[in-house]
């Protein structure tokens, strides 16, 4: 058993009506506690109940974030698909195209890291004031 960590041997039975179930519910999932019965506890004894807030701005971030996350990831793809290509290049020629498309891929990931970039600065200086 972890130090300082109380065992609770008494029940407390509390009927509610539907109503007032239904807003302890509500209550409880805006706030920050895991479990019901703590939620309980602490608002019978009149403890300060921890409330989460949604972030709206950090919507757009997240939305932004997972863009660049499957853009970046695809070119991650066509990277490791061109380089397996390269190792079995067999003539110049081919060669040639290869490193055409290469050259195209490899700025279109540079651009995405830019953009990445920017959109990091962006925010991290919005949320520094």
């Amino acid at each position: 058993m972890e130090e300082g960590k109380e065992i609770r041997q008494k029940w407390l039975h509390v009927r509610l009506s539907a109503e007032e179930s239904a807003e302890i519910n509500r209550l409880f999932k805006v706030s920050a506690e895991r479990y019901l019965s703590d939620f309980a506890r602490k608002k019978l004894l009149g403890k300060p109940v921890r409330v989460t807030t949604r972030n709206a701005s950090q919507d757009g971030l997240v939305e932004q974030l997972a863009a660049l996350r499957t853009e970046l990831s695809r070119l991650g793809t066509n990277y490791n698909q061109a380089v397996k290509k390269l190792h079995a290049v067999a003539r110049i020629k081919d060669f040639e195209q290869w490193l055409v498309t290469y050259e195209l891929d490899r700025r279109k990931l540079l651009s995405q890291v830019e953009r990445a970039g920017i959109v990091i600065a962006d925010l991290a200086e919005k949320w520094s004031r």
